[in-house]
Parts: structure tokens; C-alpha cells; sequence
């Protein structure tokens, strides 16, 4: 089943964002590689494809797992979490209608 993982950043978290990007990415690409993965990206904090300094507010991530339950430990494990990225995530299943 499909789980969208919604977490939101702690303010002024570029700097934090940019050095933990690669260790987030990974298991991104891990998810990708296993044709788990529907979609990821971040929020710019402003109405930009590119925010530049002004960063992001949080990511949505939407992905196959077996079970809430394993949704919400991958989301825990993030790096951004670790790094204090992240304020805080919502794990919820989610039904793709369309396209």
C-alpha cells in the first residue's frame, strides 16, 4: 500500500538540509531501485522551482511499505530527523485516484 510521509522543517534548517542531502537522498534512491517510490521533493518556502536561500518548509514523500507501522519507522529513520531537519512528520496511507 501507498503511504504519504508529510514532515515539516524546523526554521532556518537550509544549512542543516544541505549537509544531510546526500545521506536523505540514499534512501530515497533505495526506495526508487526497489520501484517503491511514487514521489519526493521538497517545499520550497517560496513560490520558486528554485527558492535559493530562502529554503524549504518540509518534504512529502510517497511510497510503498508493507504497513503503517513500517511507514512510519522508515520516516523515523530519516537522516533529517537526526540532523534536526525536520520538526516533525505525518504518516498517513494514501489512494492514488489519478491520473
Amino acid at each position: 500500500m501507498l503511504y504519504m510521509i508529510y514532515s515539516t522543517d524546523v526554521e532556518n534548517s537550509l544549512e542543516k538540509r544541505l549537509a544531510t542531502r546526500p545521506a536523505h537522498l540514499e534512501r530515497l534512491v533505495a526506495l526508487k531501485e526497489q520501484n517503491r517510490l511514487f514521489a519526493a521533493g521538497p517545499l520550497p518556502a517560496i513560490d520558486s522551482k528554485d527558492p535559493g536561500s530562502a529554503g524549504f518548509t518540509g518534504s512529502l514523500v510517497i511510497a510503498e511499505f508493507d504497513s503503517l507501522e513500517a511507514a512510519q519507522q522508515w520516516a523515523d529513520a530519516d537522516p533529517y530527523i537526526a540532523a534536526g531537519v525536520y520538526a516533525h512528520s505525518v504518516v498517513k496511507p494514501y489512494k492514488k485516484v489519478l491520473p
